[in-house]
């Protein structure tokens, strides 16, 4: 870069911001948070099923070992691992279908031209968006009310 002057080189923030990056990057919107949310939800699960087939497969050990890893698994605090796979499951299941339907166009409206600033095709969106989360905190409270009983 011969023909810039340092000062304007340091200027530039480096363009990686690791995990920090993930939970605060500028001013995200909340759909940013949610795809985010989405994100480590799902590689949630994907640990979980990995773990449960692990589990299951003490079977193979005989009735002794599938027996001492239920009494491990009956633990308390697995009242608590149950309840946030649950969570993850609904909030990945709703927000999915949340971006299926934005990506085939269904909340899209009608076509305008663009005008800054850009925040029309927000205002459409963020119902389905609300709407999605209402239904997860139902879905949560009804799940959590279950769990306790």
């Amino acid at each position: 870069m011969a023909g810039k002057p340092a000062s304007e080189e340091n200027r530039h923030l480096p363009n990686s911001l690791g995990i920090r990056g993930w939970v605060w990057a500028g001013r995200y919107t909340l759909e940013r948070y949610l795809f985010t949310l989405h994100r480590l939800t799902g590689l949630g699960l994907l640990a979980y099923i990995t773990l449960h087939l692990i589990a299951n497969g003490t079977r193979l050990g005989g009735e002794d070992a599938w027996t001492n890893t239920m009494e491990f698994l009956s633990n308390p605090g697995f009242r608590v691992g149950e309840y946030l796979v649950v969570a993850a499951f609904i909030f990945h299941a709703l927000n999915g279908g949340r971006l299926i339907l934005q990506h085939l166009g269904f909340t899209l409206g009608k076509p305008k031209p663009p005008v800054y600033p850009y925040v029309d095709s927000m205002r459409r969106r963020r119902p389905i968006t609300l709407a999605m989360l209402a239904v997860m905190a139902a879905l949560l409270l009804y799940v959590l009310i279950e769990i306790v009983t």
